[in-house]
């Protein structure tokens, strides 16, 4: 979308060929999203808070390193601060599909969202990572 709204005076041919080259560049390296990795000063209150609260279940865990859960069609691994060589500095948000917002919110209590607007709801993790929950559509 960014590339199209900077092109908007570019000639239809041209962005014929960036449309192309993009689907192109996706087709090749057959990209797929599998998962998400956040990092936490407290791994323990963080697996906790995904137990518990989002009703997620560990698949795998290196005690005081990383924790994972699998989240249906990718997975959330939660580690703790400090343990990787490569970290990154990023803001991260979930984003998980319901197939029911209002009983989803009530399952974890209307006390814990920071904002609401009809199909989507916010929330936050431990150390204030959004977790966003979309009401599945039809």
């Amino acid at each position: 979308m960014t590339v199209l709204r900077s092109c908007d005076k570019a000639s239809p041919k041209l962005l014929q060929r960036i449309l192309e080259a993009r689907e192109d560049f996706m087709e090749r390296i057959q990209a797929r999203f599998v998962g998400v990795e956040l990092y936490f000063e407290n791994l323990e209150r963080a697996k906790k808070f995904y137990i518990e609260t989002m009703r997620l279940e560990v698949s795998d865990e290196q005690v005081g390193h990383h924790v994972k859960f699998d989240a249906g069609a990718g997975f959330v691994c939660l580690e703790r601060k400090g343990a990787e060589s490569y970290p990154s500095k990023d803001k991260a948000v979930l984003f998980f599909e319901v197939p029911d917002l209002r009983s989803s919110i009530a399952t974890f209590g209307q006390d814990r969202l920071v904002q609401s607007e009809g199909t989507w709801a916010v929330l936050h993790d431990p150390e204030g990572h959004n977790i966003l929950l979309l009401q599945r559509s039809n």
